[in-house]
């Protein structure tokens, strides 16, 4: 147990996201006193459960990634265990040169092992340029590189902006020229650096892949929604004894004069022997302004993305779709929306809440495009309405639309993140009693934030395995279809 005596003592965690609530459930299972503060007034963040023509869907993110334990073990742990579902089906298109084609098989977010794997996807030009990476003479990638930019060195710009771009695109909402290889795909940064030729690297990760014998669905979804899951959290730290406030804003955080903590949230003064800050980084920042200016300086530089997420659903027999879970749309191609999920076809019980009505989303916005979502919904739902028209044929009028905004929604992690995150983790560390988690620091995924959440609540008890595991292995935020 460390000096702050987080075991027996308080601790204020800020922020209700999935990060926040999963680091409170860690505390209380130690028996740590905590209280939450969320300035929303709502739990879960980007977690969002809702529902269209009377039938449960997600408004955020959907799926969670099951090869990492975190998120799947959690919600165990929280009683949805029987609502656990892997995909119906994990087939998805990718929407480019005018034609929905197959998602090629036997890549690493879109770098294949060998051409003949993007065949059908990319011109022939584009496939013969991938050949020539076993004669090219290595590519340095230093301490960190643009995903984009490594990969069209060595494979040609076709395979990034065709496969690359819409997978991470996916993920991040970002650029993959600005995208950090290192902290966003890190299999591929070891690859680069222990291969000359790229596809030989990605041959060695599959035949490693294939060694492991990992079996199971690589993605899992929550019956009733994935948005579910924070609300299930929140309600096992209630009934642990944790105290959630929501609508509280935290206006100051500050050292005692005892070496604990003052938070100030609203007309509350809270005293706290030691505190987690789960916002994102704008908000972070502000916290941390008072006691740790280099810190707050790191996190005002954390650039973010927007999107929104349109749900449509359909009369069942006026929706007649292509095969799969939905498709990927090139930024190359010139469309408005990056992605669709076939969120009925994708998930067994959306279909089973009401056979007859048919239940889709696409997603709009990527980093640096501020026009689009400019407009308002009826535009969004119209644009979204065309662009399926023209990949799908699609052209009946929906029965109910819905459009999501998250604004400022994704962290992007250009190259030298994982330098900047090291640098705000050194600055909070020299404040005992303060640690930091969320989807700025070690991936976006839900499994990530809930890893980083069990970091920062380790690191109050002086446990820094957590933090050094995130470090050396980043958690990958892999694509599991489209629209992810």
């Amino acid at each position: 147990m460390s000096a702050t005596g987080t075991r027996t003592g308080h601790v204020v965690v800020i922020g209700a996201g999935i990060a926040g609530l999963a680091a409170a459930h860690r505390l209380l299972g130690r028996g740590a006193r905590v209280t939450v503060l969320e300035a929303a007034d709502r739990v879960g963040g980007k977690l969002l459960p809702g529902e269209i023509a009377g039938v449960r869907v997600d408004l955020g993110a959907e799926s969670l990634l099951a090869r990492r334990p975190e998120a799947v073990t959690l919600a165990r742990e929280v009683g949805l265990a029987g609502r656990l579902q892997p995909p119906a089906t994990a087939t998805a298109s990718i929407w480019t040169r005018g034609a929905l084609r197959p998602m090629p098989k036997g890549h690493v977010m879109g770098v294949p092992g060998t051409a003949a794997a993007l065949s059908g996807v990319l011109s022939d030009e584009g496939l013969a340029r991938i050949d020539r990476d076993a004669d090219l003479p290595r590519t340095e990638v230093g301490d960190d590189v643009a995903v984009g930019e490594y990969v069209a060195a060595r494979l040609g710009r076709e395979v990034v902006d065709r496969l690359v771009e819409p997978l991470l695109g996916g993920v991040y909402a970002g650029d993959a020229y600005r995208i950090s290889m290192r902290s966003a795909v890190p299999q591929l940064f070891q690859a680069a650096r222990a291969h000359a030729s790229l596809t030989e690297g990605v041959r060695e990760i599959q035949a490693r892949a294939a060694a492991s014998g990992q079996s199971g669905p690589v993605f899992m979804g929550i019956e009733g929604g994935v948005g579910t899951l924070p609300l299930a959290v929140a309600d096992s730290v209630r009934a642990r004894g944790g105290e959630i406030l929501t609508g509280t804003p935290v206006r100051e955080l500050r050292r005692a004069a005892d070496g604990g903590w003052r938070v100030v949230a609203g007309e509350r003064v809270l005293h706290a022997d030691a505190v987690i800050v789960a916002v994102p980084a704008p908000a972070a920042a502000e916290l941390l302004g008072a006691e740790s200016p280099a810190a707050a300086a790191e996190l005002r530089a954390v650039e973010y993305a927007s999107m929104a997420l349109v749900t449509l659903a359909y009369r069942r027999a006026d929706a007649t779709l292509p095969e799969g879970s939905g498709f990927l749309v090139p930024p190359v191609d010139g469309r408005t929306i990056k992605a669709s999920t076939f969120a009925s076809r994708k998930w067994g019980w959306i279909a089973e809440e009401d056979p007859e009505v048919v239940v889709l989303r696409t997603s709009v916005g990527r980093y640096g495009e501020t026009e689009i979502l400019q407009r308002d919904d009826a535009a969004l739902v119209e644009v979204s309405r065309h662009d399926l028209r023209e990949a799908t044929g699609l052209a009946a009028e929906p029965l109910r639309t819905r459009v999501t905004r998250w604004t400022d929604g994704l962290p992007q992690y250009p190259v030298g993140h994982h330098a900047r995150v090291a640098r705000i983790r050194e600055h909070v560390a020299k404040l005992p009693g303060l640690a930091v988690c969320g989807a700025q620091y070690d991936g976006v995924g839900v499994p990530a934030c809930i890893a980083s959440a069990y970091a920062a609540a380790d690191q109050l008890d002086g446990d820094l395995s957590g933090i050094r595991e995130l470090t050396a292995n980043p958690v990958q935020s892999l694509h599991g279809g489209a629209g992810e």
